[in-house]
């Protein structure tokens, strides 16, 4: 896919990978690139400033994946403004930290809304924006994790949501074709609020500092990594139903 004068949609993208997401596919000379977001506004505002800074017109919705009514209602505000999507990125995601070791901690109501944001929330925008992606010939890539494969991570449930993404990828895949692929990427430890917001600052930089001796490429992912991963699924036309891990080579020593 050739990204220059495309249109393209972030889900939660106005932080971490999101945003780097939408910032290299502005880089790459998409028209335009609309955002989801939840919580900042402050982020958002800053979104359209960064985009703006690289000559592509931005817009945000305050838009929660887990509400079906929302989705369709930022699938019909992107589509009313720019009259075309071409590119969805499904990286809206949540978490709660559970002790793996702690079956009771982890209560019904964590495991409906993980998965609720974190797989439904993929399939309801999906879905939303499906007829203008079928008229675009256009791709969708979904932000999966590398807990999707391995034990541990913030939750089982977490785990086990990043895991059946991989499955409703290959599901989406199918049932797009032959007008839109579908892939995934699973990213490993990234350097972002996520992170810090899980481990505090002092603690996911003694976690990133011990982890690097066991990664073959000895780096800890920045947001911009996966953001590589992204636009190089984009551009891959005959590649559809796969995923690609970024952990700088970690998955190969566990």
């Amino acid at each position: 896919m050739e990204l220059r004068g495309k249109v393209a949609v972030v889900t939660g993208g106005c932080t971490g990978i999101g945003r780097a997401t939408a910032m290299a596919l502005a880089g790459a000379g998409v028209r335009a690139v609309a955002a989801s977001w939840t919580r900042s506004a402050e982020a958002a505002e800053e979104f359209v400033r960064l985009a703006a800074g690289h000559g592509c017109e931005a817009m945000t919705v305050r838009a929660d994946v887990s509400d079906d009514a929302a989705v369709r209602s930022f699938a019909s505000s992107v589509l009313e403004r720019y009259g075309q999507v071409d590119v969805l990125v499904n990286n809206a995601g949540t978490t709660r930290a559970v002790a793996e070791t702690d079956l009771d901690g982890l209560s019904d109501e964590i495991w409906h809304d993980l998965l609720d944001v974190n797989v439904v929330g993929a399939f309801r925008t999906t879905r939303a924006f499906a007829p203008a992606l079928r008229e675009a010939a256009g791709a969708v890539v979904n932000v999966s994790s590398i807990s999707a494969y391995r034990a541990g991570g913030s939750s089982i449930a977490y785990g086990v949501s990043k895991a059946a993404m991989l499955q409703l990828t290959r599901n989406l895949a199918s049932a797009l074709a032959p007008e839109v692929r579908v892939n995934a990427v699973a990213p490993g430890t990234v350097a972002t609020r996520w992170q810090t917001g899980l481990h505090g600052e002092a603690g996911f930089a003694e976690r990133a500092l011990a982890e690097r001796e066991l990664v073959p490429l000895r780096r800890t992912a920045e947001p911009e990594h996966v953001a590589q991963a992204v636009t190089g699924l984009l551009g891959m036309d005959m590649v559809t139903g796969e995923t690609l891990v970024v952990d700088g080579g970690k998955h190969v020593r566990y």
